[in-house]
């Protein structure tokens, strides 16, 4: 054994170096804490740094933590990202779920007993069949400080790398993922509850790998003891007992991978939430379909807007339905069905707009629907990778007059203009707006003449008054999603859309085909406009009109 006096002198000199290197002091476990630190076999890893983190237990053993060196705290600075709305955050994970290439999403909320707060508690919960995540792709998802990708990946919503941290504690103070690939399972624990009065944040992160047909420890990741410890810390400061955890982990027999995410202590709202919520009637019509609410139902405020019926500012069902330009994958909502609405094919006098701004080609819709202007809204919606980022943004004339541009709406996906080339986008890390750019504000400026142009060439205040009471704009083409390979098809002319069952497929009417079939396309009901602009000058400004076939202005 090494003299007491040499062992001292070497801690004294390693603690010193540790300061020099900027390591931190846990004060529950006094041992250092890197960035990040996740157990892999009796070592700790960091992207750039490897410590070994014992600690002892109340048995004398050794474990190892998971540590992100940030004080707790951070974990409420996080869900300030979706403190304006809070539909932002459930939109982060449904975005996760797209990702994953997901076929169905259930979003819900159920009352569970909560031990540690002695009462019925609710619970939010998001279940899909994606393709699950690995033990490192759980370590990414929950941990700090990665870099953002080079490239921009058309296929790929998320980009941050902060989309389930930010959304989860802006939804509730606590977060449970339980995520199953073919061959292997994970359960993260995201918790403010669990981190109360420590120093440095605890993620705890348990792994399993496949053998047959069942689930067992995986010690290449975490040794026994670290499973045992993290696990223990799940059922102590979560609602989730062995029992809890087997029945939600019985759900990946039915679908075999899949994510499923719990978030409770839910955002209050004086006695109550944020959310408020309804759970419907089974079997019942779309009116009797369970819904989750904000609460205060207050309209987003909005540049010239004075419409006051904004249902998709506070119906999570009514924002489901339009959050995807091209909507695939099936999402229900307290266990009914969202009936998506493909906006740009679901409209009146449809206008096709092609355009070129800084060098990049632009594809604008143009249309009118009955809908927004009975409730009196109107604007763009604006896509990003398929993702609704801005609705109802007024531009043009629409800003200055209630009544101008009244059931108008327009639908644009923005990807390519908005990427710099150099791995750069120009979308806010909530992806609820755009950061104020060149690019921006010539689609701003665009916008507003092509909707005016729209407006001057197809508003009649004379029909509006002959046809007042009844359906003015009636949608060029109606739609239906097959329920198999979820491509639309164009109902016949003269087809009743309400003969359509609440399951339909392909090969039943109006369309009687395969699944096989490519996807229509569609049609223009009016003009086809190509707007080009060369340059940055904004006066240099080149358009050509065609009317359609059987249109009139």
């Amino acid at each position: 054994m090494s003299p007491p006096h040499i062992v001292e002198d070497f801690a004294a000199r390693k603690d010193a170096n540790m300061q020099a290197r900027g390591l931190g002091i846990s004060e529950d476990n006094g041992m250092p804490c890197a960035k990040f630190l996740q157990t892999t076999g009796d070592h700790c890893y960091h992207e750039l740094t490897k410590r070994h983190q014992p600690c002892n237990d109340k048995k004398g053993g050794t474990l190892e933590k998971n540590y992100a060196r940030a004080d707790p705290s951070y974990l409420q600075t996080l869900g300030q990202t979706h403190s304006a709305w809070i539909f932002g955050a459930i939109a982060e994970l449904v975005d996760n779920s797209r990702d994953a290439n997901a076929s169905r999403l259930d979003i819900s909320i159920e009352i569970i007993y909560s031990k540690r707060a002695g009462k019925d508690i609710p619970m939010l919960s998001f279940i899909d069949d994606g393709c699950g995540m690995t033990h490192q792709e759980v370590v990414r998802m929950t941990c700090f400080g990665h870099k953002q990708p080079d490239a921009n990946n058309v296929d790929r919503i998320g980009r941050f790398g902060v989309g389930f941290k930010t959304g989860a504690m802006r939804l509730g103070r606590d977060a449970l993922v339980l995520t199953q690939t073919a061959e292997s399972r994970s359960i993260a624990f995201l918790s403010q509850s669990l981190n109360e009065g420590k120093d440095n944040l605890e993620i705890p992160i348990v792994s399993y790998r496949r053998k047959g047909q069942f689930m067992e420890l995986d010690t290449s990741v975490q040794s026994q003891d670290l499973a045992k410890y993290n696990l223990k810390a799940v059922k102590e400061f979560s609602p989730f007992d062995k029992y809890l955890i087997g029945e939600k982990a019985g759900l990946f027999d039915k679908r075999h991978t899949g994510t499923q995410i719990y978030i409770w202590n839910l955002d209050e709202w004086g006695s109550g939430y944020c959310l408020d919520w309804t759970t419907g009637l089974t079997g019942g019509s779309s009116f009797h379909q369970g819904d989750i609410f904000i609460r205060s139902k207050r309209v987003r405020s909005r540049p010239g807007q004075m419409s006051q019926k904004v249902p998709l500012d506070y119906s999570l069902r009514c924002y489901l339905e339009v959050i995807f330009l091209v909507p695939r994958m099936k999402i229900y909502v307290q266990g009914s069905p969202v009936k998506c609405r493909p906006l740009g094919k679901s409209l009146n006098k449809t206008c096709e707009v092609t355009g070129n701004i800084i060098g990049k080609g632009v594809n604008l819709t143009l249309g009118r629907c009955q809908l927004e202007w009975e409730q009196g809204n109107c604007g763009m919606f604006l896509y990003w990778h398929g993702r609704l980022i801005e609705a109802y943004k007024r531009v043009g004339g629409m800003i200055h007059n209630g009544d101008v541009g009244r059931g108008m709406i327009g639908v644009i996906d923005v990807t390519d203009l908005m990427d710099n080339g150099n791995g750069r986008v120009w979308v806010h890390s909530n992806k609820q707006g755009f950061q104020d750019c060149e690019a921006y504000a010539q689609l701003e400026e665009w916008l507003g003449k092509k909707a005016d142009e729209y407006w001057d060439k197809n508003h009649d205040p004379v029909q509006l008054f002959q046809k007042k009471g009844g359906l003015l704009y009636q949608p060029d083409h109606e739609w239906v999603q097959c329920d198999k390979c979820r491509k639309w098809r164009t109902l016949s002319p003269g087809f009743d859309s309400k003969r359509l069952p609440k399951e339909w497929f392909c090969y039943m009417e109006p369309f009687e085909g395969s699944c096989e079939t490519p996807e229509q396309k569609v049609e223009s009901g009016v003009i086809t406009l190509t707007a080009k602009r060369t340059g940055y000058d904004r006066r240099d400004v080149k358009d050509d009109a065609t009317i359609a076939s059987g249109g009139n202005l």
